[in-house]
């Protein structure tokens, strides 16, 4: 039986851009860039959901919405049916705890005057995890848990290879016991069999404490092997999401279909083409009307030029936003 950890429901977020002086002295309205525009899905108790698109579409402005960095302008994020933007909800702690967040770059979140004992003591001691005289053993413990030895406590970020850097900010996350995890880019600045050890311990650790895990990434491959669902996000929103080995065996939106088959195989076999888009990513300081991929997809219709497409459930497909799936299935 699934529960549901956390709810997003129409989430929008727009970023102002300084207006030049041109633009003052001819009075141009200010421009916006509209990074989310009506996300909505949902994270099951234990599951790995992966969010893939084109770089810009989205996907780090999601992660960090959820764990509070930015506010969103419309819409909601619930965790465990509470709204985390609530005037009641904003001052409690315990979803700082609850819901963590690891970033792309280990070095530049790691502070490099602390030793990795010093940065994983600090947050088990501002969150009061344990008493100060059990702090340094469940420390060892932590670093236990991510195979690092004992004597990396007394060592500096700057000493580590980075995906040594990654385990620490993965012992300093799970120091707090959360329920979610939030990889934006976990693994992307790492060599390839690097990336294989951080993910594969990951994922142990997620069996092990039962985790929650959104897995932000632009590698297609690794986005397979680690997810159970998959979102894909194109301009903000959110067009396919379905089970993971359903959505890369038979995507069934345009924009899905061309995102994947760009993915390189391992298959030395497999002699399929990428799918070729027409034109190029809009702007998101000017997102298209209706459908916003109607511009670069080659079934467009005229609906698509002017409503724009909900996510909805269709048979043998999963969720799919595009008003022509059901007729591009069946010319497929």
């Amino acid at each position: 039986m699934t529960s549901t950890v956390m709810e997003i429901k129409d989430l929008a977020l727009e970023f102002k851009v300084s207006r030049s002086i041109v633009d003052v002295i001819r009075r141009r309205p200010g421009k916006v860039v509209r990074a989310l525009n009506g996300v909505s899905l949902h994270m099951e108790k234990g599951e790995t959901l992966g969010v893939v698109g084109e770089s810009g579409c989205g996907k780090s402005t999601l992660a960090r919405c959820i764990v509070r960095l930015y506010e969103p302008n419309r819409g909601k994020i619930k965790f465990r049916n509470q709204d985390i933007f609530a005037a009641d909800f904003r001052n409690d702690r315990s979803y700082n705890k609850r819901v963590q967040m690891m970033f792309q770059d280990p070095y530049s979140s790691l502070n490099p005057r602390m030793t990795a004992g010093q940065i994983i003591t600090e947050a088990l001691s501002v969150h009061e995890m344990r008493p100060p005289a059990e702090i340094p053993a469940r420390m060892a413990e932590l670093l236990d848990l991510v195979r690092l030895s004992q004597d990396a406590a007394e060592k500096l970020p700057h000493e580590f290879s980075g995906g040594q850097r990654q385990r620490i900010a993965i012992a300093r996350a799970l120091a707090v016991e959360p329920e979610v995890l939030i990889a934006d880019e976990l693994v992307s600045a790492l060599d390839v069999s690097v990336q294989a050890q951080v993910v594969n311990l990951l994922l142990e650790l997620q069996e092990r404490l039962n985790l929650t895990i959104m897995f932000v990434a632009h590698d297609l491959r690794l986005v397979r092997h680690v997810s159970n669902r998959v979102a894909v996000i194109y301009l903000g929103r959110i067009v396919e999401i379905g089970d993971s080995e359903s959505l890369f065996s038979n995507p069934a939106h345009p924009y899905s279909q061309a995102l994947l088959s760009a993915a390189p195989s391992v298959d030395p076999d497999d002699t399929s083409g990428a799918i070729r888009l027409e034109g190029e990513l809009p702007s998101p300081l000017n997102v298209p009307p209706g459908c916003a991929f109607h511009v670069r997809c080659p079934y467009k219709t005229e609906n698509c030029t002017r409503d724009i497409p909900v996510l909805r459930l269709i048979e043998n497909m999963g969720e799919v936003a595009c008003h022509n799936a059901e007729e591009i299935a069946k010319n497929a």
